[in-house]
């Protein structure tokens, strides 16, 4: 299954102490980078949740924000006395330089009391674990859905290639008859330059030779059989990769989870053929076909780089 490295997910999990809520961003990255915002009150969870998200991701930039929120039960608030009185110092000593600070509100002296209890962990770690499953599911359903997208743009671009590939093939005949009429004609030219009677010195024999000759030295030069195989021959194994299809040998994690890279490797190979490919043309329509040919694989190159 291709997936994408671009996705967004979140979830929310709520229980009896509160509320968790996460948001996934995921861009394509050559390796795995996790960027955490985190309350300072979960900073406890911040290795758990890393652990999770490195045995779920492969490559990518990846972004989490938690945000949370305790449930808020009147006859379970009490602020402590003594939390009272260091805020009631405080409040004397900054009213000391600037008079007008406002005293703080019942709100915020809950949440100071809050944070001076702290959090059980007990309670908040597995939510904040559940909720961060959920979202990493979500996460790679929507990883899915755009590597589909990608794969299938991939492969209708592959399908320009094979087209262009056997436009090449069909006209090389055609260009190999039209070099044997250019030698005709340049020697006949050269033999009538030389002597008005210039035919009469030289046999049928020796000049349906001496144009054998030279069309096979164009042949040999121009032969790209070998670039037209191997360019089907990858563009097979694009279309396995994409296709997801299954072979006999199991995949595991690594493999799985090199598609990018493979896929990256495959274009570098392709490139190469369409560059001897256009270094043997022998017209110019062939080098036209080349050229298209790397634009399409650069195309597919841009693309994969969003491939996990």
């Amino acid at each position: 299954m291709i997936r994408s490295m671009t996705a967004f997910a979140n979830a929310r999990t709520e229980l009896e102490a509160g509320s968790i809520t996460m948001e996934l961003r995921s861009v394509n990255n050559r390796y795995l980078d996790l960027q955490l915002r985190l309350p300072e009150e979960l900073r406890f969870s911040e290795a758990a949740i890393r652990e999770i998200l490195s045995q779920r991701l492969q490559r990518g930039k990846v972004e989490l924000r938690v945000n949370f929120q305790r449930a808020f039960k009147a006859n379970a608030q009490q602020i402590s006395p003594d939390l009272l009185q260091q805020i009631a110092q405080q409040l004397q000593s900054a009213r000391a330089i600037i008079a007008d600070i406002p005293a703080p509100r019942f709100g915020e002296l809950i949440s100071l009391s809050q944070q001076e209890q702290g959090l059980d962990h007990d309670t908040w770690l597995p939510a904040i674990q559940q909720n961060l499953i959920a979202a990493l599911d979500d996460l790679e359903h929507s990883k899915q859905r755009e590597g589909s997208r990608l794969a299938t743009a991939m492969l209708a671009t592959a399908t320009e290639m094979e087209q262009l590939v056997n436009e090449v093939e069909t006209h090389l005949p055609e260009l190999l008859a039209e070099h044997q009429n250019k030698i005709t004609q340049r020697l006949t030219e050269a033999l009538s330059a030389v002597s008005p009677d210039g035919f009469a010195q030289i046999s049928g024999p020796e000049l349906s030779t001496r144009i054998a000759q030279e069309s096979s030295l164009f042949s040999l030069r121009i032969d790209v059989a070998e670039e037209i195989t191997r360019l089907r021959s990858h563009l097979q194994e694009l279309s396995v990769i994409l296709d997801g299809k299954k072979t006999n040998k199991p995949q595991g994690k690594t493999r799985q989870g090199s598609v990018g890279k493979r896929l990256d490797f495959l274009f570098q190979e392709m490139n190469r053929e369409a560059n001897t490919l256009g270094s043997k043309a022998g017209s110019i329509e062939v080098t036209r076909t080349a050229i298209d040919l790397k634009l399409l694989i650069e195309q597919m190159r841009e693309q994969a780089q969003n491939i996990e």
